[in-house]
């Protein structure tokens, strides 16, 4: 409803700033005696409206005060010390310049509001999207809500629960040697690669976007995570991926750790990952 709200006041501010320049243009052209003294105000008028937008309300509010302070005193001069009457033109700007302000600042707030919720709802939906936009793997937050389940059903059933990660060596050096598109090839080969070598009832995620980590939850103990390593490693060998790239030979391996699952030990998913990250030390 605030986004709705928001949008309907910037677009009447919108329209009302254009029906306002589009009455000072055809007042100004309308006159061509006074054509010169018109032109001069209409440029006033939008100079101010747009320090306002640059700044804010109180600066264009104060802009006009001085300038209706100015300009009257000047029309009062000229009339009493020339004695004519005070003309259309007088009136016409004094109004019609606080008008534009008042719209370019509408304007302005109600469009900064909307940046504002847009930023804030761009946060929301990085907070709960649980899914990897370029690979469709669940992330670390759904990793969050379901490892609880896992541990839940593995308690319940006496089944072992282990955590696999897996990294790509030399990651850092070899995203200096192959182009953007490859390392994509490459991220989806792994995790087809990760995919087919586990069950149904597991789950692979993407822990770490920017290092690019998976990690597997597994139903089973350290021993047969060791033959869910060994079947990957010998799949990643078969698949052939990426072993060229240009006119440098790019030898890829994986390293791997795993942790089993305990209550005692491991307080949160997040301390389970890192827990199981440490493991990859020992792969070398």
């Amino acid at each position: 409803m605030k986004v709705r709200n928001n949008s309907l006041v910037s677009d009447i501010a919108f329209l009302l700033f254009l029906v306002l320049c589009m009455i000072c243009v055809a007042f100004t052209s309308s006159d061509p005696n006074a054509y010169v003294h018109n032109f001069v105000f209409l440029n006033i008028a939008v100079l101010i409206a747009v320090i306002t937008y640059f700044t804010n309300v109180t600066t264009g509010l104060v802009l006009n005060v001085v300038f209706l302070f100015g300009y009257g005193t000047f029309i009062v001069y000229d009339a009493v010390s020339h004695g004519g009457a005070i003309g259309l033109s007088a009136y016409f700007w004094m109004l019609v310049t606080p008008l534009l302000t008042v719209a370019v600042w509408l304007f302005t707030l109600a469009s900064r509001r909307l940046q504002a919720e847009n930023e804030e709802l761009r946060s929301q939906t990085s907070r709960l999207a649980t899914l990897d936009e370029n690979t469709d793997l669940k992330n670390v937050v759904s990793f969050t809500r379901d490892v609880g389940i896992f541990a839940g059903l593995s308690a319940r059933y006496g089944i072992p629960l282990t955590l696999l990660v897996i990294k790509i060596k030399y990651l850092k050096e070899i995203r200096g040697m192959i182009a953007d598109e490859q390392l994509t090839e490459l991220i989806a080969g792994i995790t087809n690669v990760s995919q087919s070598s586990i069950r149904t009832n597991d789950a692979i995620y993407l822990l770490d976007k920017e290092d690019t980590m998976w990690g597997l939850l597994l139903f089973t103990d350290r021993e047969g995570a060791n033959i869910v390593m060994d079947r990957i490693r010998q799949t990643f060998r078969e698949a052939n991926i990426l072993k060229h790239s240009g006119r440098h030979r790019v030898d890829l391996s994986l390293k791997m750790g795993a942790l089993e699952y305990d209550g005692k030990t491991i307080e949160t998913p997040i301390d389970y990952i890192v827990q199981a990250k440490k493991q990859l030390e020992y792969d070398v």
